[in-house]
């Protein structure tokens, strides 16, 4: 089978000749880049490779062609034309990390280094603009900046907190138009990161990629709009529902069945012990426009609809199935009623399991590589089963990561996948 055929049978829940797998697809299911280095150079030797940034937020690196062979991904992203700090990954550029990995980053990635010894990064790569993410001197990523004054209870205005929300413009869409070219040329599945449909991410609330962001953009300062201004965040959601649909119809009408599945939205609904809101709010506040986006995809392409919640979200699985989603990522077993074998009994039917393979908390950062490897080979065992699975670490593998777990990882996929 192709990497195409493989990820078809798995999201329509048939079992497919082995597990299909995704490293890199997403800014969610995605490697380090200091980890993807060493694990390129453990498996394809070359002191002079350097692994290419592509997303710079979270520091992830780019799974190239030769690498994905040997690795056996099945799954190419369709990410963003632009970053989260809103420069395009283009004209790259040397660059070392503070561990000493050398990379490429795009053109636009400027730095500065503050007194501490920070570096610090700036939207759109404007160095006269307000910087709007660091990384703290030693460390693997950035963490975000909030440029946002107290709030004015007075002033607040919604359409502040949709200024990112527009139509696409000529030239995303005729980069979209290209991309669709080169992933035909392919045989891998395809997962698409949809623009503007997700609605109260934090990651995305702060706008790293805008110079001067308007509106709530404080993370503490949303989370509390949730609560005591549902008005105000219906009224962000409204827009962005309404932009997100007209972009979504042109999108479709660009890709058709190039792409076989959508990242919508990758809010957080979990934290390890518990739901971070309650079912009644995310029925109030977030579910409807859940459905409006999943229902117009449904109704108009054959795309399957991809969640990324981290957590114990057991509770909400339901209300994501009847809110029209087909995947749920990244399966966090380890968090409070996430039982894997209880997961794929209850709701395998019903939603494709993306990740919940190597716990990147515990079992894949410090365990042993047995350990690694006995951890993936029961993931595959019960949630393989029927299809339904597509095999990946529970989020992002970290910079630390060992490498002979990482290879332990691998060694399952091939071991075990059939």
């Amino acid at each position: 089978m192709t990497g195409r055929e493989r990820l078809q049978m798995t999201l329509h829940h048939r079992q497919p000749d082995r597990v299909a797998v995704d490293f890199g697809a997403t800014a969610v299911t995605g490697i380090h880049v200091a980890a993807l280095h060493r694990l390129r150079q453990a498996l394809i030797p070359d002191p002079s490779y350097r692994v290419k940034v592509i997303e710079p937020y979270q520091m992830l690196g780019e799974v190239d062609p030769e690498l994905a062979e040997k690795l056996g991904i099945d799954v190419t992203g369709l990410m963003t034309r632009t970053t989260l700090f809103g420069f395009e990954n283009k004209e790259w550029k040397p660059f070392t990390l503070f561990d000493g990995t050398p990379v490429w980053v795009p053109g636009n990635f400027n730095t500065t280094m503050d007194a501490n010894g920070d570096l610090l990064i700036y939207p759109e790569g404007d160095l006269s603009a307000p910087p709007s993410g660091r990384m703290p001197k030693g460390f693997h990523f950035f963490d975000t900046l909030v440029r946002q004054p107290p709030v004015d209870e007075d002033a607040l205005d919604p359409s502040d907190n949709t200024e990112e929300f527009s139509a696409l413009s000529a030239s995303e869409i005729a980069w979209y138009r290209q991309r669709a070219i080169e992933l035909d040329a392919g045989h891998s599945g395809v997962l698409m990161t949809m623009p503007g449909t997700a609605f109260g991410d934090i990651a995305l609330v702060p706008a790293p990629w805008m110079k001067h962001p308007k509106g709530i953009r404080d993370i503490e300062e949303w989370y509390i709009s949730t609560a005591i201004r549902k008005d105000y965040v219906h009224a962000v959601f409204e827009k962005q529902c309404e932009m997100g649909l007209a972009n979504l119809k042109t999108l479709i009408d660009i890709l058709g069945d190039t792409v076989q599945a959508v990242f919508l939205t990758g809010t957080d609904f979990g934290t390890q012990r518990s739901l971070f809101i309650g079912v009644e709010t995310y029925r109030e506040l977030f579910k409807p426009y859940h459905q409006r986006i999943t229902r117009f995809i449904h109704q108009h392409s054959n795309w399957k609809t991809f969640i990324h919640s981290c957590g114990a979200v057991a509770e909400l699985i339901p209300d994501f199935i009847d809110a029209g989603f087909d995947i749920l990522n990244p399966v966090q077993c380890s968090a409070e009623g996430m039982d894997a074998r209880m997961l794929k009994r209850e709701f395998g039917k019903d939603i494709t399991f993306w990740g919940a393979a190597a716990n990147t908390q515990q079992t894949l950062q410090f365990g042993t590589p047995e350990e690694v490897y006995r951890e993936c080979c029961e993931r595959i065992e019960i949630f393989g089963e029927g299809g339904g699975f597509v095999f990946d670490a529970i989020h992002n593998v970290q910079a630390t990561t060992p490498t002979a777990n990482m290879l332990a990882m691998f060694k399952a996929i091939k071991g075990n996948g059939k």
